[in-house]
């Protein structure tokens, strides 16, 4: 059961190319500023990753990722990424990033389980990123 409220009478203060400049513009500035203050590399994310892996992570465990056969692949089974949370960590390790810098990367994903509200969609598109740290410097 979906959760958004639309008050009524809303009327939106952008119509929708307005909109879409002002999401290009955040993310504009996400990557010349943020990027360079943290110093976070841009790397590509997957959209879909092989079940059965370990790299989908699944957040919570109740999560059921869409998936589909690959053809070309004896029909192994792929599924719609939940969170990167996993494979930023073999990407820093991949490309080698030293203590102190970082990567990001703009995910989309599907979230079928998803609890739609106001801030919550089946589609995601938001920025993750990692920066390696000392052993030292992990409070949690």
């Amino acid at each position: 059961m979906s959760n958004l409220i639309v008050p009524k009478g809303y009327k939106p203060l952008l119509n929708l190319r307005q909109t879409e400049l002002g999401i290009k513009k955040i993310k504009d500035f996400f990557q010349q500023n943020l990027a360079s203050e943290l110093r976070l590399r841009r790397v590509t994310a997957p959209l879909f990753v092989e079940k059965g892996t370990g790299i989908n992570d699944d957040l919570n465990g109740i999560e059921r990722p869409v998936s589909f056969p690959i053809k070309d692949m004896n029909d192994t089974v792929a599924e719609i990424v939940h969170s990167l949370a996993k494979w930023k960590r073999m990407t820093l390790a991949d490309y080698g990033i030293e203590k102190g810098y970082g990567i990001y990367t703009d995910m989309n994903a599907i979230r079928a389980d998803e609890e739609l509200d106001n801030l919550h969609s089946l589609y995601v598109d938001q920025w993750d990123w990692e920066l390696v740290i000392d052993e030292k410097e992990r409070t949690v």
